[in-house]
C-alpha cells in the first residue's frame, strides 16, 4: 500500500532562462507527497530535494516559453506535479532536444521532459516512462461539415515539413483515385498561422498533432473545435538514465496517484489536450518498431 502523508509542497522553481542554463516556470499546482515513492528516488536527488529537468521549449503548448520567459506547457504542469508527489523541486535547464537523451545518459541531467516519442531505438538507450498519448488530430469551425476520412476537396491547413503533410497527400491521391477532387493543402509555417486560416474561413480545416490542435481549440475562444478521431497515436516518455527503472516506478505510480486525485485530468484540460490522456502510466512499455518512423511528434 501506497503511504500518504498530509503535506502540500507547492514547487518554487529557480529564475533566469538561458540555452544550458537554469529556467523558471508558474508554479506547480499543490500536491501531497507520498513518503513511500519518495523513499525509490535516488539518493542523490533524494538527499538535494531537487531534480534537474532538461527540455527544449519550442514546442506548443508541451514545452514553451511563455511572453515573460517563464517556463510553460502541459508537461511543465504536469511533472512539477510528478515531482511533489516525490518531495522533489525543478531544475528546468534548457537544451537542445537532440543532446537531451545523450545528456541524461551522461548524467548531465536527472531527466529529459520534452515530448519524446516513446520508440525502441530510444529505449535502448535510456528509460523511459509513458505520461500521455499523442497522435493527429483535425480541428474546423464550429458547424462546418467535414468529415477527416472524406476530405475530398476540401482546403486544408497543415504545417509545413510535418508528417501531417504526407497524410494529406495519401488522403488526397485516394480521393483522386475515386474520381473525386483533391484536397487542396494549405502549407503555413508556423503553428498559429493554422488556426488563423481555419477560423478566417480561408481554410476548411486544419490537421495537426493533436496536442497542437487541443491547444488550437482551447485558445480560439469557441471560434474552433475539434472534428474526427485522434489516430496514429503513440506514447509520449520522460526520459531516465537507462539504469533508474526503480526511480521509473515510482514516477508511474505518481502519475497513478494524480490521475486519482483528478490533478491529470485537470491539467490536461487546462491545456486543451486531454485527447491525450493514458489511464495506464508505464516504464519501458513495449512499442512496435514502426512507432519510430511514424511519430506525429518528437
Amino acid at each position: 500500500m501506497r503511504a500518504l502523508v498530509g503535506l502540500a509542497v507547492v514547487l518554487a522553481l529557480v529564475a533566469g532562462c538561458t540555452r544550458g542554463g537554469g529556467t523558471r516556470s508558474a508554479p506547480a499546482p499543490s500536491t501531497t507527497v507520498d513518503s513511500t515513492l519518495a523513499a525509490q528516488v535516488p539518493a542523490p536527488i533524494r538527499s538535494a530535494r531537487m531534480v534537474i529537468v532538461a527540455t527544449d521549449p519550442i514546442y506548443q503548448p508541451s514545452e514553451f516559453l511563455a511572453p515573460d520567459k517563464a517556463l510553460a506547457g502541459f508537461d511543465v504542469d504536469l511533472f512539477n506535479a510528478v515531482a511533489g508527489k516525490l518531495a522533489l523541486k525543478t531544475e528546468w535547464k534548457t537544451a537542445d532536444f537532440d543532446d537531451i537523451i545523450p545528456g541524461v545518459a551522461a548524467g548531465r541531467y536527472h531527466l529529459g521532459v520534452s515530448s519524446f516519442t516513446i520508440r525502441p531505438d530510444r529505449e535502448e538507450q535510456v528509460t523511459m516512462v509513458s505520461y500521455f498519448a499523442a497522435g493527429t488530430q483535425w480541428a474546423a469551425r464550429p458547424g462546418v461539415a467535414i468529415d477527416p476520412d472524406d476530405a475530398c476537396g476540401k482546403r486544408v491547413a497543415v504545417q509545413s515539413s510535418t508528417l501531417q503533410v504526407n497524410d494529406l497527400a495519401t488522403r488526397s491521391a485516394a480521393c483522386t483515385a475515386a474520381g473525386k477532387p483533391a484536397i487542396q493543402a494549405d502549407e503555413y509555417l508556423k503553428q498559429a498561422d493554422l488556426a488563423t486560416a481555419v477560423s478566417s474561413g480561408k481554410d476548411d480545416a486544419l490537421i495537426a498533432d493533436s496536442p497542437v490542435s487541443g491547444y488550437a481549440v482551447k485558445q480560439s475562444g469557441g471560434t474552433l473545435t475539434l472534428v474526427g478521431r485522434l489516430y496514429q497515436a503513440v506514447r509520449y516518455g520522460y526520459v531516465l538514465p537507462r539504469d533508474e527503472t526503480d526511480f521509473g516506478q515510482a514516477l508511474a505510480r505518481a502519475l497513478r496517484q494524480l490521475m486519482v486525485e483528478g490533478t491529470y485530468a485537470a491539467i490536461l484540460d487546462k491545456w486543451g489536450v486531454s485527447a491525450g490522456a493514458i489511464s495506464d502510466p508505464a516504464v519501458n512499455p513495449v512499442v512496435p518498431s514502426a512507432s519510430a518512423s511514424a511519430s506525429p511528434g518528437p
